[in-house]
């Protein structure tokens, strides 16, 4: 027994046929699974002309070594592809109970190819796949197309979907499970690119059995003791992320309208307060004593009765202070109506900002906007937006397309207010007052993300691998890199950010080593080759795509305006964005223009990776 169910179930939409296939157990030991399954199907089945868009983009969706199982908090699922924000490689993490039914049915791996003809969804069940006609689902919202397909297949199927949003390919739309999203890069815009409206599992919850079940148990067991009393678990089970806005800003980490400042009056009505006197419930994901999904429902006010498992510290951020607004009902409304119409809310209230601060500045008019005036903190225009942008209406057709490309289609100097990296709009985290969250941002192969590396020394004075500066404009550019590494091992499980809290590499490498007969897993000098491994053949997937030391940046603002009203990070910007890359690159063993070297690439067994002359 293992928890492998070793299969690749692979979906041709042009076709409507399916088949399954053995993923190789040297591809197990090399590449352990989740992320790491993924991007070694990517990288080996695409090439650098396939149009994200297009029907010869691969979409995959994948479950963790340790999802199905009674290991703690391995209930995540990755969905990879290539990008449509911004070209290079996608990847987008969801939760719930996805995960652990993929594996149930017996998927360590779906790999969905070509297009098909009309709209249709994939159903997944004890008779096999089936390519279905999803026409009466078109349109639908997540929720209703969620419903309407446990009514057609039992309660216990499984659906994850996507909104309007998705199927008119506004660019950072999500793929929908439950109420939780796989939300980055626009892999729902893949998913409606390529007409498949949803994929639904009905499949027997059964466990799956360790290899060595006595060891993986007493191991669980041992995860579960250190998460049980841990004050970090606790906290999110109470308050889920809803905390990090006052903490933030007190830092000086919180960025406002459109990261010019970093603070704005009555933001103290976005604390945790407001949100606790509004909570309900509390959902988990499979197997997942933390809880963090909080439920609330607005008491009072304008938006009297809106419901949503959120928002979250980010959606707090997307729809509270990048758009100047501090009424708390509009925020649940908009984190509402974003998980509906499958919309990602970072990029979504990156994306209104962007356009309110044009707005402030004359570069956009009423004219631009069809008689609308973007004002800062008028949450009505900020919730009409978020409908025309997912509709692809009026104003939102531009929104629509991200803010990179929105502000090359609006010009006149546009570009300069665009806060994202590599195309994928920044989350709420200002590089000025955390640089290694910056530098991480600026280097991530998938673009503006905070989880492609969080940086916990920063955030929370996490003294792993060393205590450092948050304001050092040097000296931390490995930091960077050892947390890009980390968090790829990570999501080879995939463990869950909030239930990795007393997680050490012996833990996660003894779980691993129980659950799949892989001895060798338990050694960390194999855990961090696996972590490394990922993170550059990702990078090596982007440089094939034409990614450099040049998209390894951060917006002008970060790097020559001083960030004001910021507490302690008052003052700050980005110095030396130059040395820190200098450090980061000699860190991963990527030259100066950010390019693996053939010595690392053989270090890391990846010797068949091939690279245009013109490139290097």
């Amino acid at each position: 027994m293992t928890t492998y169910t070793g299969r690749l179930l692979r979906v041709d939409l042009t076709s409507g046929r399916t088949r399954w296939e053995t993923i190789p157990s040297d591809v197990q030991r090399t590449f352990v699974g989740g992320r790491g399954f993924g991007i070694h199907y990517l990288w080996n089945e695409t090439t650098s002309d396939v149009d994200p868009l297009g029907s010869e983009n691969k979409l995959l969706f994948l479950p963790g070594t340790l999802a199905g199982t009674q290991a703690q908090g391995f209930g995540r699922w990755i969905v990879m592809t290539k990008s449509p924000l911004t070209g290079g490689v996608a990847r987008a993490v969801g939760g719930g109970n996805f995960a652990a039914f993929m594996k149930f049915a017996g998927c360590d791996l779906i790999a969905i190819e070509g297009k098909a003809e009309s709209p249709s969804y994939l159903f997944i069940d004890e008779g096999g796949a089936h390519v279905m006609n999803a026409e009466d689902l078109w349109g639908l919202d997540t929720e209703k197309t969620q419903s309407a397909l446990e009514a057609r297949h039992g309660k216990r199927v499984q659906t994850a979907c996507i909104g309007p949003a998705g199927e008119r390919l506004v660019r950072f739309a999500t793929i929908t499970h439950g109420t939780r999203t796989a939300s980055r890069c626009g892999v729902g815009t893949v998913m409606g690119a390529k007409n498949l409206k949803a994929v639904s599992i009905s499949a027997r919850a059964r466990p799956l059995e360790a290899h060595d079940p006595d060891r993986f148990k007493a191991l669980v067991k041992a995860h579960v003791g250190i998460l049980k009393d841990h004050k970090r678990v606790v906290k999110l089970h109470k308050f889920g992320t809803t905390f990090l806005a006052q903490m933030t800003r007190e830092m000086g980490i919180l960025p406002f309208k459109n990261f010019q400042t970093a603070n704005m009056e009555g933001i103290e009505n976005l604390f945790t307060e407001s949100y606790t006197d509004m909570r309900v419930a509390s959902h988990g994901c499979f197997n997942c004593m933390t809880r963090c999904g909080q439920v609330h429902v607005v008491k009072d006010g304008p938006y009297a009765g809106a419901r949503s498992e959120g928002p979250e510290y980010e959606s707090i951020w997307a729809f509270g202070a990048q758009v100047g607004n501090t009424e708390v009902g509009a925020t649940v409304r908009a984190d509402n109506l974003c998980d509906l119409l499958g919309l990602d809310t970072i990029s979504t209230g990156n994306t209104v900002g962007f356009a309110m601060e044009l707005f402030q500045r004359g570069i956009l008019t009423t004219e631009d906007t069809g008689g609308m005036e973007l004002t800062w903190g008028d949450h009505k225009v900020m919730l009409d937006l978020i409908r025309m942008i997912a509709m692809r209406e009026g104003f939102g057709r531009v929104l629509g397309e991200g803010t990179r490309r929105a502000a090359e289609a609006i010009g006149r100097g546009a570009e300069k207010y665009a806060m994202h990296s590599k195309g994928l709009e920044f989350p709420a985290y200002e590089p000025r007052a955390a640089k290694i969250h910056g530098l991480s941002m600026a280097t991530s192969n998938i673009g503006g993300s905070h989880m492609y590396g969080y940086a916990r020394q920063e955030i929370s004075g996490k003294a792993d691998p060393r205590s450092i500066d948050r304001f050092a404009d040097e000296g931390n550019g490995d930091i960077a890199g050892y947390n890009q590494i980390a968090k790829a091992l990570e999501e080879t499980g995939i463990l869950c950010n909030f239930a990795d809290s007393g997680m050490t590499y012996e833990l996660l490498g003894n779980l691993l080593a129980a659950g799949t007969g892989f001895k060798e897993f338990q050694e960390s000098s194999c855990l961090n080759l696996v972590g490394e491994r990922i993170v550059c053949l990702e990078r090596c997937f982007n440089v094939r795509e034409g990614f450099s030391r040049k998209d390894d940046t951060l917006p002008e603002r970060m790097r020559s305006e001083p960030l004001p009203d910021a507490g302690p990070a008052t003052g700050e910007m980005v110095r030396n964005l130059d040395g820190l890359l200098d450090e980061y690159y000699a860190y991963m063993g990527y030259d100066g223009n950010g390019i693996p070297t053939p010595g690392k690439l053989r270090e890391l067994g990846l010797d068949y990776v091939e690279f245009n002359e013109v490139v290097r």
